[in-house]
């Protein structure tokens, strides 16, 4: 399981992340009575405040995970479910549905669309490479956002983006990725025959 990232990227993510992001999010914080004030997008300190009371809220319930050995450690996200359904009250009228669209910004996806790159096409993308395929993914994360239900002692996603295997679809559809590919069997294929003679 991927470890947590530090308050201070989760942050960073966060400011990068995009405005109706950062606004869905600033929701979810007021929802779970950690945002105080108006909603805003706006990455500003009130926006920070709520992220370190979250905080706060995931390292106690990451104590108690690991206190009681749970097999799966709670992340920040679970953490605000879970506050979001405890301020609820508990009134009974059974499980709540949202649906969470996850978009990465230029930053995020710069590390992960050059390892694929370099992968499919044995080089890194250009920038304009670059800003083609994060148009792509983040179109393609609106049209498929997670969707999770919160009941009585469950928690479920489903859906969602899996960002890699779409970044590696796409790029591996090019023709220069096809003639990398042809490119790399020959030369197997000549280092299986013991080259030309």
């Amino acid at each position: 399981m991927a470890e947590e990232p530090t308050l201070e990227a989760f942050a960073k993510n966060i400011a990068d992340s995009s405005e109706e992001a950062r606004l869905a999010l600033a929701q979810q914080l007021k929802d779970a009575g950690l945002w105080e004030g108006k909603v805003s997008s706006k990455f500003d300190i009130r926006y920070y405040n709520a992220l370190v009371k979250l905080e706060a809220a995931y390292k106690q319930q990451a104590a108690l995970d690991k206190l009681v050995e749970r097999e799966t450690t709670t992340n920040r996200y679970d953490t605000l479910t879970s506050l979001i359904k405890e301020g609820d009250g508990g009134d009974g009228d059974g499980p709540k549905t949202t649906s969470q669209t996850y978009i990465t910004s230029a930053s995020q996806t710069a590390k992960l669309l050059d390892t694929v790159a370099e992968d499919l096409l044995e080089r890194k993308l250009t920038d304009a490479e670059k800003a083609k395929y994060l148009k792509m993914l983040n179109q393609e994360q609106r049209r498929q956002p997670a969707v999770q239900t919160v009941g009585e002692g469950f928690v479920t996603t489903r859906g969602g983006l899996e960002e890699q295997a779409f970044l590696e679809e796409q790029i591996g559809q090019t023709e220069e990725a096809k003639t990398t590919r042809a490119t790399d069997a020959y030369k197997i294929m000549l280092e299986e025959l013991g080259g030309l003679r």
